[in-house]
């Protein structure tokens, strides 16, 4: 699945492009189901331009922070739900990475890590274990989007 998404050669469009599609995206995991993606998206850039006005990089970065999810519609190839979030994956099964690091080492940095991980994953603390002191310095802004 990692090389064919790695081939990025679905669908070119612009990101504004892009938020509208979210639109007719469902989320399964996503407790705002009432509310339409794109909402979400503009709400989160908003209050962080408020509180943040300074940091134009984290404007874009609140905007753009699920545009993921994008790869659930057909557009990007429909990708199952259990490709974006755990419960139906079937590596959910492997005991090789059912352990607390898994494949992986203790400080490998998340940038080593292969999976489907989310910013509320990152915020809680999930993958401590597994982050070097980049990660860890970098935590302090995606707490911003709590």
């Amino acid at each position: 699945m990692r090389e064919e998404c790695g081939k990025m050669e679905r669908v070119e469009m612009s990101i504004w492009e892009c938020c509208e599609l979210l639109n007719e995206t469902v989320d399964e995991s996503d407790p705002d189901l009432d509310e339409p993606q794109i909402q979400h998206l503009l709400q989160t850039a908003e209050a962080i331009r408020k509180d943040y006005p300074d940091e134009g990089w984290l404007h874009l970065t609140a905007l753009i922070h699920d545009l993921g999810k994008v790869l659930l519609h057909p557009a990007f190839g429909e990708l199952p739900q259990w490709a974006m979030y755990f419960q139906e994956n079937p590596d959910n099964k492997n005991p090789a990475y059912n352990t607390k690091y898994g494949i992986y080492s203790e400080g490998c940095g998340l940038h080593n890590v292969l999976m489907s991980w989310g910013h509320d994953d990152y915020m809680c603390g999930a993958y401590m274990h597994l982050m070097n002191e980049e990660d860890i310095e970098n935590l302090k802004w995606l707490k911003i989007f709590k």
